[in-house]
């Protein structure tokens, strides 16, 4: 079954970008080729299972229908009614993460289906190069330098989640996967850790595993409780540290920016503390553990 992916990054924040991308009935505001859109039987654009009517330019025509959308998390799924290519099953999503290092925003745009038979990887390098490289590359041109609209909200990022980092680093995913999940690496792109090892000697990789170290001047211990190769994310969670919280768990992934052959970085932590001690613990894990990170990575091993 053929899959695309394409991604990039908008130089504006995810609210201004949001907004364009929800509309299902606003491609021809944005996406190269398409004439004109309406929403079948004059339904809302945003009503889950309403169906969009796709005039293209040069004559042909399409009908997609909403499958999903998700304005807390910033993603829409559609699939088409009326095909425009020879497949079947057909399930594309667009999804935006908010870059937290600046007003910027990373879009990212997928699609898998089955090609019928006599018809194999005929659509794939088409939908692709024409429609998603393509649509995504107008749309931020489109967006370069907008502003949130007025009133908007932020959502800080996959909930319950108390601290939400994002950045982007200067290289391609596959070169910089190998650094970050390097469980005990992490004192070679954090200046204040120091005497990373594992407990017991263990590989680094090893799920259960457990690394201490020294932060500043506190001892902490985390025991890793995913790796995952095949979507370049970890997570593990605090066993000892100094800081007054409980519950402590963590995780990192990694997604590919196409367009420019550089990596968007996300990092989530979450934990129960005061109310009063969470004024302190939130923006500090934010500025001066995991963007600190990021900065050091981008600086020791991918400058430019």
């Amino acid at each position: 079954m053929p899959k695309i992916h394409h991604s990039i990054i908008v130089e504006a924040p995810v609210e201004a970008v949001w907004a364009v991308v929800r509309d299902f009935n606003g491609l021809p505001n944005w996406l190269p080729g398409v004439a004109g859109s309406s929403i079948e039987g004059g339904e809302p654009a945003d009503r889950v299972g309403c169906v969009r009517l796709i005039a293209v330019e040069g004559g042909a025509s399409c009908s997609e229908r909403l499958i999903a959308l998700d304005d807390s998390r910033y993603s829409m799924s559609y699939g088409f009614v009326q095909n425009l290519f020879p497949i079947r099953g057909h399930l594309a999503t667009l999804e935006l993460i908010p870059v937290t290092s600046g007003e910027r925003t990373f879009v990212q745009w997928s699609a898998e289906f089955e090609d019928l038979p006599g018809h194999e990887g005929e659509t794939a390098p088409v939908m692709l190069n024409n429609v998603f490289v393509v649509g995504l590359a107008a749309l931020a041109a489109k967006l370069q330098g907008a502003g949130a609209p007025a009133g908007a909200k932020r959502w800080e990022g996959w909930r319950p989640a108390k601290v939400f980092c994002s950045s982007v680093i200067n290289a391609p995913r596959d070169k910089v996967w190998p650094i970050v999940r390097n469980f005990i690496g992490m004192d070679g792109w954090h200046p204040g850790i120091s005497n990373m090892k594992m407990v017991g000697g263990g590989p680094a990789d090893q799920v259960s595993g457990v690394r201490d170290f020294m932060f500043g001047t506190g001892r902490i211990m985390e025991r890793l409780t995913q790796m995952d190769d095949a979507n370049f994310a970890f997570r593990y969670l605090i066993e000892l540290a100094p800081m007054p919280w409980i519950n402590y768990h963590a995780g990192a992934r990694l997604y590919p920016i196409a367009a420019s052959n550089q990596t968007l970085a996300v990092w989530i932590a979450d934990w129960t503390a005061s109310a009063n001690d969470d004024v302190v613990l939130i923006p500090d894990i934010h500025q001066n553990v995991f963007q600190k990170a990021f900065d050091t990575l981008n600086e020791r091993f991918f400058p430019g």
